[in-house]
């Protein structure tokens, strides 16, 4: 069996392992005190925390096809709030396979990021918020750029009747660029979500990143998810790459699940 086939039947068994666990926290679904707030699958983050306490996972499987090249990874996501207006969110990726179609595979953890979050609540449908995180080089260098990056990320979430809509707005000064290009990235996301009926749900979302002296990059989304419960939701989807300068395509599946209630 190929390592990116026990990759995929591994991230099954985390994604079943999650489920189960899930039942263990699985109250009333009109239980909204204790509901889940998924930052999957979009790139794009909700002003939003989590409900203060509730230890929150995100986890899922990735597969990245550009050209001859394709990437595997398992990301995960663990946030936390302390009260309506801060929490951390601290993830990466927990495992990495890396084939450059030329017979060189790479694989093994990926980098780690922590972010401070701040939300703004104006109002039940509206929330602002403000992200500041750093990215740590814990991934071995044919894996990672080996330097850590820090961003400044901004967020506008806004009720629409039926549709949600998260804004990302953000600055990251990367640690490692080549020759004749710049240190500063910036990004633009636009996510759009709304109930298809009371347990299914569908994303769409574009996303772009510019740097000097670099092509800009840019990509389209869509996804389904799916919530038996307010404490349980499955996704699945792809992504379509822009430009030319940005990946053919990827396809993506994960769960969210409420891991703790520590307070």
């Amino acid at each position: 069996m190929s390592r990116i086939s026990r990759l995929n039947l591994a991230a099954l068994a985390v994604l079943s392992s999650l489920t189960c666990m899930s039942a263990q926290f699985a109250y009333a679904a009109d239980e909204e005190v204790d509901a889940i707030t998924p930052y999957r699958p979009s790139v794009s983050n909700s002003a939003q925390l989590p409900v203060a306490g509730q230890l929150e996972l995100e986890m899922g499987i990735n597969t990245i096809k550009t050209g001859p090249t394709q990437r595997q990874s398992l990301p995960y996501l663990f946030k936390l709030a302390f009260s309506k207006e801060w929490g951390v969110l601290l993830g990466g990726e927990a495992y990495i396979i890396n084939d450059d179609g030329a017979g060189q595979r790479d694989r093994g953890f990926g980098d780690t990021s922590l972010t401070i979050k701040r939300a703004f609540v104006i109002s039940d449908d509206t929330a602002f918020g403000l992200e500041f995180g750093n990215k740590f080089p814990t991934a071995k260098d044919a894996l990672g750029s080996g330097k850590s990056d820090w961003t400044l990320n901004g967020i506008v979430s806004q009720d629409l009747g039926k549709v949600h809509a998260d804004l990302n707005l953000n600055m990251t000064h990367l640690g490692f660029a080549e020759d004749t290009t710049s240190h500063w990235q910036s990004g633009l996301s636009a996510s759009f979500s709304t109930e298809i009926n009371e347990k299914m749900g569908l994303t769409a979302e574009w996303a772009g990143w510019h740097r000097s002296g670099t092509k800009n990059q840019g990509q389209a989304l869509i996804a389904l998810t799916y919530s038996p419960n307010k404490r349980l939701t499955f996704d699945a989807g792809m992504t379509k790459g822009l430009t030319s300068n940005s990946q053919d395509r990827s396809w993506f599946a994960g769960v969210v699940v409420p891991v703790a209630r520590l307070w």
